[in-house]
C-alpha cells in the first residue's frame, strides 16, 4: 500500500488533563496499537502524573506517514520530544513491541543525561533474546491468523474483511520491526529501577528467561506474573494498572 506523503505528526499523545505533572508515565503500544490503547488508565494514574502514549508512523492520526523503520528509531524521536517537554521525572511502560520500544527510548534518554526513574516491560523477551521469525513475510490469511489466534484483534472484527485489509499492513511493519530487531552490542547499564511482568500462559514469553530482563539495568530489578495469554493486559488490566501505579508512587515520579 502506497502512502501519501505527508508531514511527519508528534510522536507522544497526552491522556487526561494533568497540565502541571510533577512527573509522567509514557506507555508504548503492541504491534497494530496505537496510543488509544492506553487511554483508560488515565483515572488510576496518581493524581499529579501526566499520563503520555506514543503513537507510532502509520498508525491512527498518523496513518498517512511511512512506518519508522527501526525500534531505535523511535526510541531516538521519543527521546527528543521528551527531552523537550520540561525536566520532570518520566517512567516508561511498553508492552510486547511497545517494551523494546521503551528500552530503546530509555537508552536515549540517558545517553543525554536524564534516564527515566523507572522501565516497565511486558510481554517480551529481553533485547539480546528478542528479533528473530518470519511471521512478518507471512501470507495475508496466515499472518491475520496468528494474530488473531494471540487475541489481538476484536472477535467482534476479526472476520471483517475491510477491517483486515486495513490493518494488515501496519501489524505486518511492526511484526517485521519487533523480528528484525537487534539491540546495540555492549550498551551502557541503565541507572534506574527495571520492572517487568508477563503472563503465565503467553506463547510468545519464556517464563523461565524473562529474569534476563535484569541485565539491561545497574538498579533495582523485579518480577511479577499473572495467568492468561499475551494480550490479557487489554481486557483485564487492572492488576497491572496497580501495580505500576503503585510503583509510581514508590518511586521519584511523585503521585
Amino acid at each position: 500500500m502506497n502512502r501519501l506523503r505527508t508531514p511527519a505528526r508528534e510522536w507522544l499523545r497526552a491522556l487526561g488533563d494533568v497540565e502541571s505533572p510533577a512527573g509522567r508515565l509514557v506507555c508504548f503500544p503492541f504491534s497494530g496499537g496505537s496510543a488509544a490503547a492506553y487511554r483508560a488508565w488515565t483515572s488510576s494514574m496518581p493524581v499529579d502524573t501526566q499520563l503520555l502514549a506514543v503513537q507510532y508512523p502509520g498508525h491512527a492520526d498518523r496513518f498517512a506517514e511511512e512506518p519508522a523503520g527501526s525500534v531505535a528509531e523511535i526510541g531516538a524521536h521519543v527521546a527528543a520530544e521528551l527531552l523537550r517537554l520540561g525536566p520532570e521525572p518520566c517512567a516508561l511502560f511498553g508492552h510486547s513491541l511497545g517494551a523494546l520500544v521503551a528500552y530503546e527510548t530509555a537508552r536515549a534518554l540517558q545517553e543525554n543525561g536524564r534516564p527515566p526513574v523507572c522501565l516497565f516491560v511486558s510481554g517480551a523477551p529481553a533485547p539480546w533474546q528478542a528479533g528473530g521469525g518470519t511471521t512478518h513475510l507471512a501470507g495475508d490469511e496466515e499472518l491475520w491468523s496468528a494474530v488473531r489466534d494471540l487475541g489481538g484483534i476484536d472477535p467482534e472484527l476479526a472476520d471483517d474483511a475491510e477491517i483486515r485489509d486495513l490493518l494488515l499492513p501496519v501489524m505486518r511493519s511492526d511484526i517485521a520491526l519487533n523480528e528484525t530487531y537487534r539491540p546495540a552490542p555492549d550498551p551502557e547499564p541503565l541507572r534506574c529501577r527495571v520492572r517487568c511482568y508477563y503472563n503465565t500462559g503467553d506463547p510468545l514469553v519464556d517464563g523461565a528467561r524473562i529474569g534476563a530482563w535484569a541485565a539491561v539495568g545497574a538498579g533495582p530489578f523485579s518480577v511479577r506474573s499473572w495467568p492468561g495469554g499475551h494480550f490479557r493486559f487489554l481486557s483485564d488490566p487492572a492488576e497491572l494498572i496497580g501495580d505500576i501505579a503503585g510503583m509510581l508512587s514508590e518511586s521519584e515520579v511523585p503521585g
